[in-house]
């Protein structure tokens, strides 16, 4: 608890914008898009190719809180794997 609150503190610090959303909350799509950082309609995409499992509430698409926090840590996981595959492919294009 004490690691979340510091880890909470050094980002707003940093002026980073900080939002706290319960774990078992129902995203809308612009609110799921705004944490994820992309626009709407790329999120509906993601949505609807089956990346990111969602359901329907009347027309409204919905997206669990705990679904998205998943997604964005694979897509994490794969693009830092992809940058330190980047640099090391640098360093050995650079290696006499």
């Amino acid at each position: 608890m004490t690691r979340l609150v510091l880890d909470l503190l050094r980002s707003i610090g940093k002026g980073d914008a900080v939002a706290l959303v319960p774990f078992g909350a129902e995203l809308s799509t612009q609110e799921a898009a705004d944490l994820l950082n992309v626009s709407r309609p790329f999120l509906v995409k993601l949505m609807e190719s089956g990346e990111l499992p969602h359901h329907k509430v009347g027309a409204h698409r919905r997206v669990r809180a705990e679904d998205l926090f998943a997604f964005k840590r694979r897509r994490d996981s794969a693009r830092d794997e992809a940058l330190s595959k980047l640099a090391r492919l640098g360093q050995e294009i650079d290696a006499p």
